[in-house]
């Protein structure tokens, strides 16, 4: 029985989460931030008085805030309702229907965005589920894209019931996250807007006032522009292995309660390798007591009749609130074995049973979850290829211009770097963006990334940065974590660079746990995060990657029966392409990640990453 055990300690980070593509090394360039429309109200009792005037004063002070800082490729719309009838019972007819699309989300326009809060004025009725009906429906119907709305009470014109809205969207499939921000709230409204936020995977935050509101809106809107959004292929486990359905090569998704533990079914042939990996994003959850503040995945493989072959793998991820994406990956060889005898469920071709179980429960965190499921199986080898396991890639510094680049907000929209070089791109606090880098047979690379020093000072600077190299199959390769104070800084701290070897199918055999996990050709992800600040600062931080990709192309393996299709199926048909970024004009596509949002307290930050500076995970 093999038992993995990370336990990634995480102080106002997120770890966004695998959305594995398989897209070609050039592709068309898009933008990664998702349309988001911020919706706020405008109702009567947003005239109630507040330390900035009115609430509604409070309100727009806050929209301006995040306007001021926003990035300039955003795309980002504006609503209301209530602006356009009085809230007494004569106008609730009307008031009901007063929903008002301002802007549409489009590329950002500051001084238009601006114009259009100034100009709202607080009268109505709430009509919150109608609100958010209409307000998706303003929103592109063809991508990932994300709502903030800010209300000071409950819905005051259902039906519909905004929660049944919510639900209503998510059932339909439409690719929405809605964020909600409760301003001043009571019990019941904090109720209904974070019902809200769970029934579509986001976020609900509080706001006791003006100047709270003032710095959450900012952040919780900067994270919807790249929220994470799981993806795949449904499919449905089953809580007994004999029910389950047949998961094939490629990536899947299916939800995941807590302490549920769900089957899949995968065909293995014989000699072949397959590759099973659960992955679940854990939303930005406020106030949540450190000691209570994990979840954990487990993975099994059962044999041909349900026998458990006593093969797992167990991960955890510690301060879960600030939206971690745990992963964990199963790689299974008994197909490749002979059994003890013919009785041996555990061993040969056939078909086994993989089950992801969310153990560990954090605070706070909805019932479900979405889960992906990414499925690979790898033919035996005729000829495994050379047999050494090569010295790690040693890292040049790149001789030419740097080129700007804007990272993914996740796995699935991760920007495509086209080889050597260095590439620059802006961070804000509580973004995790994703780089991936093609490593074909005999190719290895190894980076470094540099954070720029910016004008923040004090603790609205004091932050940890991190940086994660992932395998193809959702594993992670290594890391690096560092307080971040404002001052220039390089990860990995003490070592030249993060780099893997030459990648050869022999590698699996190496000593090092590591190197076991670079013996698949594709794909490579580089991950980067700039943690929460302390005080809630919001001070952008330049970030320069360094990158090296070197190595001879070697034929690699040949195969027993190669179909072509690839290891994760991403032969069988075309698929979505991602961004690859080729130089200042590249921009990437639009993308999502749910990073974390909320403040927690100075001590906290302060522990947590001297914690983490002292952690690097190798092997």
């Amino acid at each position: 029985m093999r038992i993995a055990r990370k336990f990634i300690t995480v102080v106002a980070v997120g770890l966004a989460g695998l959305g594995l593509g398989t897209a070609p090394a050039h592709a068309e360039p898009e933008t990664p931030y998702a349309p988001t429309m911020i919706i706020l109200d405008a109702s009567g009792s947003m005239r109630r008085p507040d330390p900035a005037g009115t609430m509604m004063d409070a309100a727009r002070n806050a929209v301006r805030t995040f306007v001021d800082s926003a990035p300039a490729t955003a795309h980002v719309g504006l609503a209301t309702y209530g602006t356009g009838t009085g809230n007494d019972e004569a106008e609730k007819a009307a008031g009901c229907r007063d929903v008002q699309i301002l802007r549409q989300a489009d590329t950002l326009d500051r001084a238009a965005l601006t114009d259009a809060v100034n100009g709202i004025e607080a009268r109505g009725w709430t009509p919150m589920g109608t609100a958010l009906r209409e307000t998706a429906a303003a929103l592109p119907a063809d991508e990932p894209r994300s709502i903030v709305l800010v209300s000071d009470g409950e819905d005051t014109c259902a039906p519909p019931d905004p929660c049944d809205v919510a639900r209503e969207l998510k059932q339909q499939g439409v690719d929405l996250t809605v964020h909600t921000i409760g301003f001043a709230v009571d019990d019941a409204a904090r109720t209904q807007l974070t019902c809200m936020a769970e029934a579509t995977g986001g976020s609900y935050s509080d706001a006791a006032d003006g100047a709270a509101l003032e710095r959450m809106l900012p952040k919780v809107t900067t994270a919807a522009l790249r929220d994470y959004q799981a993806a795949g292929t449904p499919i449905t486990g089953t809580a007994d292995y004999a029910d389950a359905p047949v998961a094939r090569p490629g990536h899947h998704l299916d939800t995941l309660g807590q302490h549920e533990k769900r089957f899949y079914a995968v065909d293995v042939p014989q000699g072949a390798t397959a590759y099973f990996s659960g992955i679940m994003s854990y939303p930005r959850v406020s106030d949540v007591s450190i000691v209570d503040d994990y979840n954990t995945l487990e993975t099994r493989v059962y044999g041909h009749d349900g026998t458990d072959c006593r093969e797992r793998e167990r991960e955890q991820a510690g301060r879960s609130s600030d939206g971690v994406t745990l992963t964990v990956s199963e790689t299974w060889r008994g197909a490749a074995e002979e059994g003890r005898d013919a009785t041996d469920q555990c061993a040969g071709a056939g078909r086994y049973y993989f089950s992801v179980e969310w153990d560990n429960v954090s605070e706070g965190v909805p019932a479900r979850l979405p889960l992906e499921i990414l499925v690979g199986i790898e033919p035996a080898a005729i000829d495994p290829g050379p047999v050494a396991v090569l010295p790690a890639t040693t890292f040049v510094p790149p001789t030419t211009a740097t080129q700007p680049v804007t990272g993914g907000g996740s796995f699935n929209s991760a920007t495509t770097l086209d080889g050597s070089g260095g590439y620059s791109d802006i961070l804000r606090p509580g973004e995790y963006v994703f780089y991936r880098v093609r490593l074909g047979w005999g190719q290895g690379l190894a980076y470094r990334v540099n954070f720029e020093a910016n004008d923040a000072r004090g603790l609205s600077a004091v932050s940890n940065i991190t940086t994660t190299l992932y395998s193809p199959l959702a594993e992670e390769i290594d890391s690096d974590s560092h307080v971040y104070t404002g001052s220039a800084g390089m990860l990995p701290t003490g070592d030249s660079a993060i780099a893997t070897v030459p990648i050869r199918y022999n590698n699996r055999a190496a000593d090092q746990a590591d190197v076991r996990e670079q013996s698949v050709a594709g794909w490579y992800y580089i991950a980067v995060k700039l943690g929460s600040a302390a005080a809630d600062g919001q001070t952008p931080v330049p970030v320069h990657l360094d990158l090296t990709v070197a190595g001879t192309a070697e034929s690699g393996p040949t195969y027993a029966d190669d179909t072509g299709n690839g290891v994760l199926g991403e032969g069988k048909a075309p698929v979505t392409s991602a961004p690859t970024a080729t130089g200042a004009e590249a921009e990437p596509r639009r993308g999502l990640v749910l990073a974390a949002v909320g403040g927690v307290g100075a001590a906290v930050i302060l522990g947590g990453a001297l914690l983490i500076a002292l952690r690097r995970r190798r092997g």
